[in-house]
């Protein structure tokens, strides 16, 4: 099956090479998204452009995809779903969950001339990171490509309610299931309180699963891809 990697904020689809790897020695075919604006240098890209990536993808793929999103693109798999609900196989979240209809995509930290930088390891301390050494932190950091404002700051536009169809795969690497499940229960999670289709797996890492146990996470996405 064609699996659909799409990185989070900060990184390009580089991010998920050892997982690619790995996912093409388990049978599939791994496509990470070239997301606009995270990587190419453009800093006028917008929420817009990469959704209509992320689309260009879906309607490319070998019959109907799975779709991952990790982190703050969780949201970017979920707008997937939303337009494409009788394309996409099913849905994966990495470390984080989608927003809701109306909230912005990704407007957690300061904007720096039109772009919003990483903010340093000072907001990820504890479980997020503690997986990465200091040499993977100097790594991820140096590295770390600044997010367009029209990206960060773009507004979530969810239409089709056929989305809450598509089954989802939670997988909770910084996080429990149990505290995944308590999250939505208490309505934080409002997209995902409507899913009908709803599982949970386990994977202790933290918060970057791609860099630090991408071998573990490419077999958790490849034994949840659904049977032809």
């Amino acid at each position: 099956m064609d699996i659909l990697l799409i990185a989070g904020l900060w990184l390009d689809g580089s991010a998920w090479s050892d997982v690619a790897a790995e996912l093409e020695a388990l049978g599939h075919r791994p496509v990470p998204v070239a997301l606009p604006g995270q990587g190419d240098g453009s800093a006028s890209a917008t929420l817009d452009d990469q959704v209509a990536a992320v689309l260009s993808a879906v309607d490319s793929a070998a019959g109907a995809p799975m779709v991952v999103g990790h982190s703050a693109a969780c949201t970017l798999a979920w707008l997937a779903a939303d337009a494409r609900p009788e394309r996409v196989a099913k849905v994966a979240l990495v470390g984080g969950f989608p927003a809701a209809d109306g909230q912005a995509y990704a407007d957690f930290f300061a904007l720096e001339d039109g772009v919003m930088p990483f903010p340093g390891w000072g907001p990820f301390e504890g479980p997020d990171s503690a997986d990465l050494g200091e040499e993977a932190r100097r790594e991820f950091a140096s590295a770390a490509l600044p997010v367009p404002a029209g990206v960060a700051q773009g507004v979530v536009r969810l239409t089709d309610e056929r989305r809450f169809a598509v089954p989802v795969l939670v997988v909770c690497p910084e996080f429990t299931p149990a505290q995944a499940r308590e999250w939505i229960a208490a309505g934080d999670v409002p997209e995902l309180a409507r899913a009908k289709n709803l599982e949970f797996v386990d994977l202790d890492a933290g918060h970057w699963p791609m860099i630090t146990k991408p071998a573990e996470l490419a077999r958790l996405l490849a034994a949840a891809v659904p049977e032809a």
